[in-house]
């Protein structure tokens, strides 16, 4: 599955310093505005402890992890929606992701200059918000326009079109499309729009490194993961023993990085399956609720469409019986079929015919 994941914010949030520490990249920064300003993107590893642990068994010639794209997007300023700074830009780049990772700037420093020349997390986060809302605002009315004139000549264009009414006001409030209560069929008739606040959404505080392990306070009632994008940026230039240490020495059990992938892994509604061999021992990406046969098309088309059984052993199963022998020997490995929904942590075996 090809995934990607924006980050968004004001200018001079640390967006390109977590960016260029995400994907251990080269990527220049600076304290002025528009420092930023063609998106750049780059492949994420999602970090699984249980990859190593099925290669201890497996002894595999590499190990390949489940990844997420990420991409750094120009910031952001009031105005956006009506082209002021790069606003067009940005909001040509974000309709491509599939979620969004907003960087708010909880931390002090006089030689990066704050677009706004406070420091208000809550200001800033509400000013993406209102921006994005009133692209959508006019999204939406160019929609009505458009629905208005088709359900002169089909009736059964009505029922998208009240729909499209109703997400209007609920814009017209200043609330993300994702906040409104709708039904899956509901949903399914303004898919099409393509609506900028129906993205999932996740808050990063950017705090001094003083406060890495401080209480961050809510933004729109959602905890925003605290990462100082400093510290980050440090640990990159590390080995992993030294990373450790320092690490422990600010009290952190793993990177606010690490943090941040899996919480976006899930963002999305996300999970892996294994396979594990002597080749390789790999972790797929799948929507939670996947059944067995879409899991073998992840892999290739053939898969899905020869599909006749999967050969699945839970995670836990597998390492405790030393492997696939053992877990056969103890009864533990099932054969199921293509309306099995896969599990996260599923070390599966597709068997296929074309």
């Amino acid at each position: 599955m090809s995934l990607s994941i924006g980050i968004v914010g004001l200018p001079n949030v640390g967006k390109s310093m977590l960016f260029a520490a995400l994907t251990k990249g080269d990527v220049e920064t600076a304290s002025y505005p528009f420092a930023t300003v063609e998106a750049n993107s780059g492949i994420v590893k999602v970090p699984d402890a249980r990859l190593n642990a099925l290669a201890a068994i497996v002894n595999p010639e590499k190990i390949i992890p489940a990844t997420v794209e990420f991409v750094d997007i120009a910031g952001l300023v009031e105005g956006a929606s009506r082209g002021a700074g790069l606003g067009n830009q940005f909001l040509a780049s974000i309709r491509e992701a599939d979620a969004l990772v907003e960087v708010v700037r909880y931390f002090e420093d006089e030689n990066v200059v704050h677009v706004s020349d406070t420091l208000d997390p809550e200001s800033d986060a509400e000013t993406i918000r209102l921006e994005l809302v009133f692209a959508d605002m006019a999204t939406v009315e160019k929609a009505i326009e458009r629905l208005e004139r088709e359900a002169k000549k089909d009736k059964a264009i009505v029922p998208k079109l009240e729909m499209v009414k109703r997400m209007g006001e609920h814009l017209e409030s200043g609330q993300r499309a994702l906040a409104m209560k709708m039904t899956d069929e509901e949903r399914a008739l303004i898919y099409d729009l393509h609506l900028l606040t129906m993205k999932p959404l996740l808050y990063i505080a950017n705090v001094d490194e003083d406060h890495i392990a401080s209480e961050v306070e809510p933004i729109d009632g959602v905890k925003p993961i605290p990462i100082c994008a400093k510290i980050e940026a440090d640990l990159t230039t590390l080995d992993e023993e030294e990373a450790r240490e320092y690490l422990a020495e600010l009290g952190i059990e793993q990177t606010g990085l690490d943090t941040l992938i899996q919480a976006a892994y899930r963002l999305l509604g996300l999970q892996s399956y294994f396979t594990a061999g002597e080749k390789e021992v790999r972790a797929w990406t799948i929507p939670i609720g996947a059944k067995a046969a879409q899991a073998a098309g992840v892999i290739h088309s053939d898969f899905e469409r020869g599909f006749i059984k999967a050969e699945v052993i839970g995670f836990d199963d597998y390492v405790e019986l030393g492997g696939e022998k053992g877990a056969r020997e103890a009864g533990k490995m099932r054969l199921e079929g293509k309306e099995y929904v896969v599990r996260d942590g599923d070390v599966v075996h597709f068997r296929f015919n074309i």
